[in-house]
Parts: structure tokens; C-alpha cells; sequence
């Protein structure tokens, strides 16, 4: 019996020394595993020393000292991390009960005595320490990157198992004499862990739908300066041409001033300037960043021949953000025209009319578009499972969420109707 029991202390050793060495953040080196291995082996030797010339039930009370504490500070000599080293030794205590734990499974069910028990955990030893340092250490190692909040409640459970271990089965026998308070302490740690993992989980959610938000919206803005630097790349472009042809325009209106063609030269004059004139920014109010996205869109929508009327009175100050501003208008104006693109498709008619004014510091905006009656609402708010579709939207809610605004969305008469205020 006594051979067993000092196999399965020497081996319970080994197994919680490697697996704390596996969940510490070492970058392993030659001199560093002969470092390791000669620390296990004194501290295997010191126990041994402990347990041959005092006592067993010594042995196990100073474990603590002989063992976890020297451990602790061989594994921060190795790391240089003081608090991840004490972390990685707790949270290789808490694994070693999944030994005695399948143990107890075993000689529960057929019906052993301690030294079934004790064969057991030798036996399971090698292949659940294969298991952990394969499987479970990685992950355990990577929250050592993490900050020390994260790493503090990820070692809670650790901590407070091993100190109710050493407590109650140790240094008392509180356990064995089934105290009610003793033996729901753990159940109950493992409530207080779920819900604040809960908690956690559900705040990282909702971090990581807020960033998800936040790249949708800056992708949108991307998207948008592309187009408006294509426009001011053709508009150069343009000019460049007009500047080449400048000097055959007046060659051609001397020639007709030379020869008496006055009005021959008028008229061509005024198809120059028609030409011109064309091409320019339409002032639909004094907002700047609003005319350029009402012409642009304008422009797109009559080269496929949808009529889009704006009705715009947006001063040069608004409560809104000039970036917020060009974003808001280009989703919602790129959605009207995607729907009005699908009418024309199934043949029916299709119209844009858009409403924006400031009225008391207040932006409001209406845009009424031609659309397909099949649209799908979800608490309110129009979705689809169109894969690259449903950013805009997300983005318009997105910018009247953070100026606690308000939205709508509805269909009325085969018209999408959008009506914000920021």
C-alpha cells in the first residue's frame, strides 16, 4: 500500500509540475527544460526527505511550502511573470482533481477501496497530462497576453478551490464532517463564476457588435470618398480635355468673328457653355457635402432614367457631422436607387423624392422610393439575407443611435419611406 501511495504522490507531482510549466508563457530553451527538470527532481527529493523523516500527513501540509511556493518561483524565473507563474500553479492544482475525480468514478461504479482508487490514478496520469498540455495549454498560455483583470478572474476559481482544498481536507476535516456551508461553497463559487462569465460574454458581445458597427460605418466611408475621388478624377480629366480644345474653340470663334458669322460664333458659344454647365455641382442648398452627394446621385439616377426630386434648405452649420452627414445621405440615397434599379427591372415605374431641412438645431430627412412591396421587417427595421446587403441600413442606424436620434422605416402604397431626425 505504501508503494502505491508514494507512486501516485511522486506521480500527482510530476503531472502538476509539467502541466504548470505547459500553462506558463516560457519560451523554451535548452538550458531552460535542464533547469526545469533539475528543480522537479529537488523538489521531488525534498518531499521525500519530508515524508521519510517526519510524517506523511506532514508531507501533505507542507506541500505548499515544499512544493507550490518553490515552484511558483522556478517557473518566474523562467517567464520574469511573477502573477501568471502563481496562476499557472493554482490552475495545474485545480487539474490534478480530474484524476482523483475519474478515480472515485471508477471504484464508485465498481465498487472498490482506496487502492482501486489509487491504481486508477496512476493509470489515468500519462494520458490526461498528454490531453491538457496538448489541448488545453495553448489556450490557458494565451490569456497570460491578456490584462491583469482578465488574468485575476481567470485565476478566481483556482485560487479559491485551493484555498477551500487545503482548508477543508487538510487542515481540518471539515469536508469529511459534511458542514452545509462547506460543501455548498463550491457549487456556489461556480454560480458567482457563471454568471460574471455571463455578464462578460454578454459585454464582449455587445463590444464587439459596436466595432462591428464602427467598421461597417468607416468601409461605407471608404467607399464614399472612392466614388467622390473617381468624380473629381473624371471632372479633372475633363478640364484637362476643355484646356486642349480651348485653343481650337477660339481658332473657330475668330475664324467666324473674321468672316462676319456673329451668330454663328454665338451659338457656338452657347453650346459651350451648355456643355459646361452640365458638368457642374447643382446647388440644391448651402451645405456644400450635401450638394456634392445630391448631384452625384442625380447624376446616376437620370443616366438610368429615374426621376429623383430634392427639396433640400440645409444651412452650412448643422448638428451633424460633415462625415456622419455624406454617410447618412449615400446609404440612403444608394438604397433608394438599388430598389428603384429593381423596379425598372420588373418593368414598373420607379421615382426618388427626398425632403431635408434643419429646422432648431435639428436635422431631418425623408427619402420616398419606388420598391418592391416583398420587404422584411425585423423589429421595425428592414433585413435581408442578401450576402454584401443590410450594411447601409446598419450604418444609418448606427448614426442616429449616436445622436439619439430616431428612425423609421415603412412601406406604404409600394413606397419605402425613410424618416430620420438627428
Amino acid at each position: 500500500m505504501n508503494t502505491v501511495y508514494l507512486l501516485n504522490h511522486t506521480f500527482v507531482g510530476i503531472f502538476g509540475m509539467i502541466l504548470s510549466a505547459a500553462f506558463c508563457d516560457i519560451v523554451w530553451t535548452r538550458q531552460k527544460r535542464r533547469m526545469l527538470i533539475s528543480g522537479m527532481a529537488v523538489l521531488l527529493l525534498f518531499q521525500g526527505m519530508v515524508y521519510f523523516f517526519a510524517s506523511p500527513h506532514l508531507a501533505t501540509c507542507l506541500y505548499p511550502i515544499t512544493t507550490h511556493i518553490p515552484l511558483a518561483i522556478m517557473l518566474y524565473i523562467l517567464s520574469k511573470k511573477s502573477f501568471w507563474s502563481i496562476i499557472s500553479v493554482l490552475t495545474a492544482y485545480l487539474c490534478c482533481q480530474i484524476r482523483r475525480w475519474i478515480a472515485l468514478l471508477v471504484i464508485a461504479v465498481f465498487s472498490g477501496d482506496v487502492a482501486m482508487q489509487r491504481i486508477t490514478e496512476l493509470v489515468v496520469t500519462l494520458p490526461l497530462l498528454f490531453l491538457l498540455v496538448r489541448f488545453v495549454a495553448p489556450s490557458v498560455r494565451s490569456v497570460s497576453h491578456y490584462t491583469t483583470s482578465v488574468q485575476c478572474q481567470f485565476g478566481l476559481i483556482p485560487v479559491l478551490y485551493y484555498g477551500f482544498d487545503y482548508l477543508t481536507s487538510v487542515y481540518t476535516n471539515l469536508l469529511v464532517e459534511g458542514a452545509l456551508v462547506t460543501v455548498e461553497f463550491m457549487p456556489f463559487v461556480c454560480c458567482v463564476a457563471y454568471l460574471v462569465f455571463v455578464l462578460r460574454i454578454s459585454a464582449a458581445e455587445r463590444a464587439r457588435s459596436q466595432l462591428e458597427q464602427a467598421q461597417d460605418t468607416l468601409n461605407i466611408q471608404i467607399a464614399q470618398a472612392v466614388r467622390e475621388i473617381e468624380t473629381l478624377r473624371e471632372s479633372q480629366q475633363k478640364v484637362k480635355v476643355y484646356r486642349h480644345d480651348l485653343r481650337h474653340h477660339m481658332q473657330y470663334l475668330s475664324s467666324c468673328i473674321e468672316n462676319g458669322k456673329t451668330q454663328q460664333a454665338q451659338d457656338y458659344i452657347r453650346e459651350i457653355c451648355s456643355e459646361i454647365e452640365a458638368d457642374k455641382v447643382t446647388v440644391f442648398c448651402e451645405n456644400e457635402a450635401a450638394n456634392l452627394i445630391f448631384s452625384a446621385f442625380v447624376g446616376r439616377a437620370d443616366n438610368q432614367g429615374i426621376p429623383m426630386t430634392i427639396k433640400a434648405v440645409i444651412p452650412h452649420v448643422i448638428p451633424v457631422s460633415e462625415s456622419d452627414l455624406c454617410v447618412l445621405l449615400s446609404n440612403a440615397l444608394e438604397n433608394a436607387l438599388h430598389a428603384c434599379q429593381k423596379c425598372k427591372q420588373k418593368g414598373l415605374s420607379a421615382a426618388i423624392e427626398v425632403s431635408a431641412y434643419e429646422e432648431n438645431w435639428k436635422f431631418f430627412l425623408q427619402i420616398i422610393n419606388s420598391c418592391d412591396t416583398d420587404i422584411t421587417f425585423v423589429h421595425g427595421i428592414p433585413v435581408t439575407n442578401n450576402p454584401g446587403h443590410g450594411m447601409g441600413i446598419r450604418s444609418i442606424c448606427a448614426i442616429v443611435e449616436r445622436y439619439d436620434g430616431m428612425y423609421d422605416f415603412s412601406v406604404e402604397d409600394g413606397q419605402f419611406i425613410l424618416r430620420v431626425s438627428l
